[in-house]
């Protein structure tokens, strides 16, 4: 438990330094029977979604004054959903996890910290945001438009490893499906993917890694990225000449949970559950759908058509058998993605 605690105390010192939303750690009281008391609840997500949730926060917390004439201060921690996981099982004590997958919360889940069913709390099956995959082209000399393109020996595609990144996941199976669901054999994707591997010069281990290799090393002339992330490098002034696969491409869905053991522990449920759902109200939707991600509520959707290209098939999770079947299929040790780092020379 000292052990916990000493990490937690390190990780909320790094959160003030780096300009995060902190407040000291403490059981926050129960809210249900303390409402004239401040409320503490600690958000955990994933990178690029902080500039959506630094605009959300404000909005829910006016509201939930207004409503109950309550404080709530939110400790606030971000960086890749992987190692967020991590910390969260280690002993970061999360109230709210929103993660980049569902795997990321089902391993939450297996530890014993978020209740089974947790997909059915929440409106949409708990997928707060989507995206999907976007081709980011070097330049115009790079003829790239569909997924096919990136099989073609002068493409030098970058894209994270699937065994240590949960955005390359997404990366692996959007090449997949764009062969299994426009029918396909499973033979067929697999030479297909083996050589969009082959024409990768390196494998980082994360998305970030990723785009570092790419924008900053100049490597590769094609890169495999969250069509939110492209979104948002823009608004910080980035150029990007980048293309979204509109035949196929997969929804890239991300969930949000409450952390059961956590919010009982802190006396937090009512306000966690609270802003949780306000998530997925239009004014919380419009803010995530401004950062780059695709709302999830219709109407909203709606208002931003022209902003997120129509994917004519749009696969997801399901479709490919769901996570516990795609991980043992393809990312397990000896799987199908080892096969093809063999095949290709690199494993």
């Amino acid at each position: 438990m000292h052990k916990s605690l000493k990490y937690l105390s390190l990780m909320l010192v790094g959160l003030a330094m780096s300009g995060v939303i902190a407040a000291c750690s403490g059981s926050g009281g129960d809210s249900n029977k303390a409402a004239n008391q401040p409320v503490e609840v600690t958000l955990v997500s994933y990178a690029v979604t902080q500039s959506a949730y630094s605009k959300i926060i404000p909005k829910f917390v006016e509201q939930w004054k207004n409503q109950t004439g309550q404080e709530v201060i939110f400790q606030q921690s971000y960086g890749g959903s992987g190692s967020q996981t991590r910390a969260v099982i280690d002993g970061l004590e999360a109230d709210v996890v929103a993660l980049a997958l569902a795997l990321d919360t089902k391993k939450i889940e297996k530890a014993g910290l978020i209740q089974a069913g947790w997909e059915k709390e929440f409106p949409n099956e708990s997928i707060v945001t989507k995206s999907v995959a976007a081709l980011v082209k070097r330049d115009d000399s790079v003829k790239v438009s569909t997924w096919a393109d990136l099989a073609n020996k002068d493409i030098k595609v970058i894209t994270a490893n699937p065994k240590t990144s949960g955005g390359a996941r997404w990366n692996f199976l959007a090449l997949w499906g764009s062969v299994t669901v426009a029918g396909g054999t499973p033979q067929q994707a697999e030479q297909y993917v083996a050589q969009v591997f082959k024409n990768a010069p390196v494998l980082p281990k994360d998305a970030r890694e990723s785009s570092d290799v790419f924008y900053k090393q100049g490597q590769g002339n094609v890169l495999i990225n969250y069509e939110n992330e492209v979104i948002l490098a823009q608004q910080k002034g980035e150029k990007s000449n980048y293309v979204v696969p509109t035949d196929y491409n997969i929804s890239i869905d991300s969930p949000i949970a409450i952390v059961d053991t956590n919010v009982d522990k802190h006396g937090t449920r009512k306000v966690a559950e609270a802003f949780v759902q306000y998530l997925f109200t239009p004014d919380a939707q419009r803010e995530f759908a401004q950062a780059g991600f695709r709302p999830v509520d219709p109407t909203v959707t709606k208002e931003f058509a022209s902003q997120y290209p129509e994917v004519k098939k749009l696969f997801t999770v399901k479709d490919l058998g769901g996570w516990s079947k795609i991980q043992a299929k393809f990312f397990d040790d000896g799987a199908v993605f080892d096969k093809i780092l063999t095949k290709n020379g690199k494993s």
